[in-house]
This record gives C-alpha cells, structure tokens and sequence, in this order.
C-alpha cells in the first residue's frame, strides 16, 4: 500500500518522557499505521536518540541523524526523507489527537486549493500558571504557540496569521515543502528563522506555510485537528517569556522583510511615552512585554539595515 502521510518529529535534546506522550499519541493513531510513516529526526542531540527510544512497533518508521544543528536543517532533511505526498510536522511536546493523522489525511484529499494546514493546539501546563501571567493568560499563551478557535478558516494570503498553521502539527504538501526547501537554499537568511540550540528565534513555520501561497495554494486553521502541547515550568518564568516575546517579534519583522513587507519606522517618543504608561496603568510586567516586544523589532530593523548597506 502507497504511504499516505508522512510524520517528522524533529527533536534536539528531547525531554524523553514528553517524546514518549508524543509517541504513545502515534501508536494509537485512528490512521491504520500501513498508511503513514514515521521519521523521527534526532538533530544533534547530546546523547543519540536512537539510544532511548524504541520505534520497532512501527513497520515505516526511521531514526534520522541531523547533525547541523538546528529546526530549520532538521525540517529539511524531514522533507528530503520523506516518500508521501502529505507530511505532518509534530514537535516533541506535542500529543496528538487519536484521529489527527485521519483527519489531516481527508483535509489533504478533499480540499486540493489549501496547501499548508494545521489546527487547535491546547495548552497541558506542568505546573499552574503564575500570577503575573493571568491577567493576561491567553495572549501570552500565543506566544507559546497555543490556539483555540470554534470555526475553520483559511485564505490564500501572506501575512495572514489567522489562517496560517504554526509548526505544532503543521500538515503540508510535499511539493509545497520542497519549494520552501529551495527558498532557503537560495537564500540562507531563512534558516535563521527557527529555533537553533537555546536561540528562541522563530517563523521558520510560517515561512513554510506562506509557501503555499507562493504557489498558488491557500493555509487553513481546522477544528477537527487537535493536540496538546505539553509546556513545562521552565517555560512560564517570567525571564523565558520575556525573551520569547523579544525574538518572536524580532523574527516575524525578519519574516514579513523577507516576504516583501517592512513595518513602518516606530516612533521611539511615543514608545517611551506608552511603557510609562502602561506602568502606571497596568504595572511593571505590561510595560516589560510591551518593550521586550519593541526590543525584538529594533534588533530586526538594525539587521534589516544592515543587509541593505
């Protein structure tokens, strides 16, 4: 029987007991495993994968070695390994829904005009959350890719995020992917949108959804897909998600400069004049989120500048 999905778990240094829910979500998939290989990509891990985790339950699944260090090189070598036409990118923190791969199967069969799509992704937090977080729960909680929503969506629009799937259970088509492979072989800047080691750069995903309307395709955002994304307490302190909210933005500016579309210059003054007024108003973590995020996007337009001298 042809393979009808692929699923590529890219993982550095995993937290085993995280990958092993990651796993056990797999075996128990509704998608008869005859259908659907798995590769599990171990990026440079201080101890091999291949070592601690066992895949012999699974007749089309391979250990991968990726030595350049990286999401971006082991999203690469995923897509080069792959023999199916409908690829699944699952994180190691990520428990998929039992009918995921079932449904993200008939989404590729009977919607030919979506290229890239993905789903809910609901937050499982180790411990609860802190009390600087809850005011301002859910937003923070995007930043760690979590979303819920109560209605399919989709669009053939670049810089749409509300359409475009993230990389926790991002479904694509191949030929999709090997075209964002070719974008970032043409242009090395894209591989630094995405995690690499402890860097929490970003959008990497992104940049290979949008490929799909390079291509004429539209991203769609389905409420038949749902995982959990496991989130550990180092993940909640407040330093963590500071510098998460800096290097997203900082990669969403990278993003959207390389995909045609610069934000405007921000006026500092009045930059200045908000933070001191969101502590007054709010108190002091309003005002650090906001400059955290001010701070990621000044770094960007100072590289921006400095690749156009």
């Amino acid at each position: 029987m042809k393979l009808a999905i692929s699923v590529i778990i890219c993982t550095h240094n995993p937290r085993l007991h995280y990958l092993e829910r990651v796993l056990t979500a797999l075996v128990s998939q509704t998608l008869p495993r005859e259908q659907w290989e798995l590769l599990l990509i171990d990026n440079a891990s201080d101890q091999p994968v291949e070592l601690v985790i066992d895949l012999s339950w699974h007749l089309h699944a391979r250990h991968i070695r990726e030595e350049n260090l990286g999401l971006t090189p082991a999203r690469l070598r995923g897509i080069k390994e792959a023999v199916s036409q409908t690829l699944v990118f699952v994180d190691d923190d990520n428990v998929l829904e039992l009918n995921y791969l079932e449904c993200a199967l008939k989404i590729s069969q009977n919607l030919s005009m979506i290229g890239a799509w993905g789903g809910q992704i609901i937050p499982e937090l180790e411990v609860e959350a802190p009390a600087w977080m809850k005011p301002d729960l859910s937003n923070l909680l995007t930043y760690l890719a979590c979303r819920e929503f109560s209605q399919d969506k989709w669009s053939n629009l670049v810089h749409e995020y509300s359409t475009t799937p993230c990389g926790a259970g991002l479904c694509i088509r191949k030929f999709v992917a090997e075209k964002y492979a070719e974008l970032v072989c043409n242009d090395p800047r894209r591989a630094g949108l995405d995690r690499k080691g402890k860097l929490l750069t970003s959008c990497g995903d992104y940049d290979l959804a949008y490929t799909a309307c390079d291509l004429g395709l539209g991203t769609g955002q389905f409420i038949s897909l749902k995982l959990s994304h496991l989130i550990p307490a180092s993940r909640l302190q407040k330093d963590y998600i500071l510098t998460l909210i800096e290097r997203i933005d900082y990669s969403i500016t990278i993003l959207e400069f390389l995909r045609g579309k610069l934000p405007p210059q921000p006026n500092w003054k009045w930059s200045y004049i908000y933070i001191f007024y969101l502590r007054l108003r709010y108190g002091l973590i309003k005002s650090r989120i906001y400059g955290a995020s001010k701070k990621g996007i000044t770094l960007a337009l100072q590289e921006i500048a400095s690749w156009q001298n």
